[in-house]
């Protein structure tokens, strides 16, 4: 079981790295590099959340990404059920079909009353808040170490 998917994990990750007030539009190669994303993934990523107006993006040498919105209104619970739909610890299958006990099951009730909680607590988690629990060094500062990592090579 997995609680968070890779698009979703990979989606908070970019929005923290463009969340952070310094840096302004980045290119995706940056923000794979920051992050350590796979590019070509990134750019898939990137395009979803533009789609849901959480990015935007500007062609040119000057171009890159950037947030469209305060990271403060962009809760975690939100790119979740972007890239991942409702969060379900249990699909409650048998076989590739629904439990017959599904209807009755004990342990169905106390899987969804933890679910519930679990959706709360991401409900109350937003970008901002994570960028604000980050410690050193920002997003920017190893965007800078990669850079000059690649011009001494």
């Amino acid at each position: 079981m997995k609680l968070l998917t890779k698009n979703t994990d990979y989606a908070i990750r970019a929005l923290i790295c463009l969340g952070n007030d310094r840096v302004g539009f980045m290119s995706a190669k940056q923000i794979a590099d920051c992050q350590d994303i796979p590019y070509e993934y990134l750019r898939k990523i990137l395009q979803r959340l533009i789609k849901e107006k959480l990015v935007e993006s500007k062609g040119g040498g000057q171009g890159g990404f950037c947030l469209s919105v305060d990271p403060a209104q962009i809760k975690i619970i939100d790119i979740i059920e972007t890239f991942q739909g409702d969060l379900q610890l249990s699909e409650c299958m048998f076989r590739k079909k629904v439990c017959a006990n599904r209807g009755h099951c004990v342990l169905r009730r106390n899987i969804q009353r933890i679910e519930k909680m679990i959706t709360k607590e991401f409900d109350h988690m937003s970008i901002k808040s994570l960028l604000n629990q980050m410690e050193k060094p920002s997003c920017e500062d190893r965007l800078l170490k990669s850079m000059k990592k690649n011009a001494t090579a």
